[in-house]
């Protein structure tokens, strides 16, 4: 291969798929007790952390990135083997995995002088970089270049979109994203935050006061964005994120599904489970869409 595509433990992608890709996944790490991190995916899965959340309401568990040594070991993995990197990360915003990859890609110099790493801030996190992980495999696999490789994914991330909703707003408030009154209010009414995450940051959309509605209304957030953007369901790829419940992610996948085809874009919808990185702020049942704008293979 012309090059190693490496990611952080954001990109949610499954197992199978990650091998399948030749994606190389550094995992977070979590912990239940503030003591103890364990690698996500590697000493705990995803099921079993849901479990976890699910049986211990009240306690709030917290994740961490991985270290700098974990990127680098990844990186002079790939430099034995003569292949340059390049290393999507989760945005900036919510963590220093990106500043953690490029320390690492300057280590790696010292002793690979001559191995292109490039570290990327996919600007997103979770189902979406995963999508934009695998649009990087394309062109990859399409014979494009390091550099135009490149080029080509950093053209697409603005176009990135997670339109997403959560169970209660318990974590939110845990973790400092809202208000506490705020957050005791909201309990109090039962409301459930609409969220959209674009341009690296997350913004508030709205709030419902049921999960149906709420799954209804991220539906009508994706519409309004498809038709907005995109002529054509060909131009993007899209997905859908489920945390503790897979049967609810396919009832969700379903309305959006729905939603989307009113409009004519008839769209496959792969459903990936939300890791712990991002559902220690959610809680146990996010449920996202995600979309991102084709890299232009031609």
């Amino acid at each position: 291969m012309a090059y190693r595509i490496i990611s952080d433990g954001s990109c949610d992608l499954p197992e199978e798929l990650t091998r399948e890709k030749g994606i190389h996944v550094v995992p977070f790490y979590v912990t239940m007790d503030d003591k103890n991190y364990i690698k996500e995916n590697v000493e705990i899965s995803k099921s079993d952390f849901y479990k976890w959340m699910v049986e211990h309401k009240g306690q709030f568990p917290k994740s961490s990135m991985p270290p700098t040594s974990d990127f680098l070991s990844a990186f002079e993995e790939a430099a034995k083997a003569g292949e340059d990197v390049i290393c999507i990360t989760i945005t900036r915003k919510f963590s220093s995995c990106y500043e953690v990859a490029l320390a690492a890609k300057a280590l790696l110099k010292d002793e690979y002088p001559d191995i292109k790493v490039e570290v990327i801030d996919s600007t997103v996190d979770t189902v979406l970089q995963g999508l934009v992980v695998l649009e990087l495999c394309k062109l990859r696999d399409a014979g494009f270049d390091f550099e135009e490789s490149v080029k080509r994914l950093r053209e697409i991330l603005p176009t990135g979109r997670i339109f997403f909703t959560v169970g209660n707003l318990d974590y939110l408030r845990a973790g400092g994203r809202i208000g506490k009154l705020a957050g005791m209010a909201g309990a109090l009414l039962g409301i459930r935050p609409l969220i959209t995450l674009k341009e690296g940051e997350i913004f508030p959309s709205g709030i419902t006061r049921s999960r149906k509605k709420s799954m209804d209304m991220v539906g009508k957030l994706a519409e309004k964005y498809v038709t907005e953007t995109f002529v054509s369901p060909d131009e993007y790829v899209a997905d859908i994120g489920y945390g503790y419940d897979y049967d609810e992610g396919v009832l969700f996948r379903d309305v959006i599904a729905e939603r989307l085809l009113s409009v004519g874009h008839k769209v496959d919808l792969p459903i990936y489970h939300i890791g712990a990185a991002i559902s220690v702020h959610t809680g146990p049942y996010p449920l996202g869409f995600s979309l991102v704008k084709k890299a232009k293979l031609d």
